[in-house]
């Protein structure tokens, strides 16, 4: 497949309330996405090309912390070819998490987990990441070659920067760019931080997760443009990855108007670089199968 045809979302989703209840979605507001989904629901909605390019390939992302869904997910990748690579959940707290990755990689499908997450967004301790249970877990996912995904709120952005300081040889993706306060449109700390944290190689971010942090019924492409104009100048495209956080997307428009607010973004970019972000960051970082590179002039 030619580099024009490919497009990776970095960044989604898969649940089946029936098998494993997500209580994350009984706050108030999920009420749109309180159901079932599944990566053929994905199909169906990933209709729009971004700069010519189809979906050819996604990232599917744990929600609960639960090993069980991380089998679950292997599972799917291993019956599913659209899903190219898993990023699971295993207790990095545990003095077993290298006896846990080494199972789960073990197994049939255990070649789809490239990378763990947490949801240190929900921890009330400003230095969880830097626990030494923690740090030594974040080791052993390094010591495996899989990678780490960050999610966090725009607050704990310091402790993403710590953790890059002492971890240097993880690689590892912040998810939704540290979501960003766009709905109070007081971005001063957060291109602070951000910028901080770009100066780290080892780090890269997803543009993803976006419209749900901005007003979700009034949001427009020039809402969205003060976040990206950031990301691009600190991080450049070869360490942005495109992601759709669907179906949590839905709440603020969904998969298709968010794959149109990005080609809008990208306009001014080169070949390269488009194909970067859609899909070069994302296969570099979750070891995908490449596609070719061409060159072009910058983003201007």
């Amino acid at each position: 497949m030619s580099e024009a045809q490919t497009l990776v979302d970095a960044h989604h989703h898969v649940w089946d309330l029936d098998v494993r209840p997500q209580p994350w979605l009984d706050e108030p507001g999920h009420e749109p996405i309180r159901r079932n989904f599944s990566s053929h629901a994905l199909r169906s909605a990933a209709t729009r090309p971004i700069a010519g390019r189809r979906l050819t390939s996604t990232v599917v992302v744990q929600c609960v912390a639960s090993v069980p869904e991380t089998r679950d997910l292997l599972a799917r990748a291993d019956s599913d070819p659209l899903i190219g690579a898993v990023v699971g959940w295993a207790d990095l707290t545990s003095p077993a998490i290298g006896d846990v990755l080494d199972d789960l990689r073990s197994g049939p499908d255990g070649r789809y987990l490239r990378a763990l997450r947490h949801v240190v967004q929900g921890e009330s301790d400003p230095h969880w990441l830097q626990q030494p249970d923690v740090e030594r877990g974040l080791a052993a996912v390094g010591e495996r070659g899989l990678g780490y995904d960050v999610l966090i709120r725009s607050h704990q952005l310091p402790q993403a920067i710590r953790l890059a300081d002492r971890l240097p040889e993880l690689p590892f993706v912040l998810d939704h760019a540290g979501k960003p306060p766009l709905a109070r449109q007081d971005l001063t700390d957060w291109t602070r931080l951000v910028r901080e944290l770009a100066r780290h190689p080892q780090v890269r971010c997803k543009v993803s997760g976006l419209i749900t942090e901005a007003d979700h019924e009034k949001w427009t492409v020039d809402d969205i443009r003060p976040v990206w104009d950031v990301l691009l100048s600190a991080f450049g495209p070869d360490r942005l990855m495109f992601g759709s956080d669907w179906p949590v997307c839905l709440l603020a428009g969904g998969w298709n108007r968010w794959a149109a607010t990005v080609e809008e973004l990208l306009d001014g970019c080169s070949d390269t670089e488009i194909h970067a972000v859609l899909a070069g960051t994302a296969t570099d970082f979750y070891h995908l199968t490449p596609a070719p590179t061409k060159e072009g002039t910058p983003c201007s």
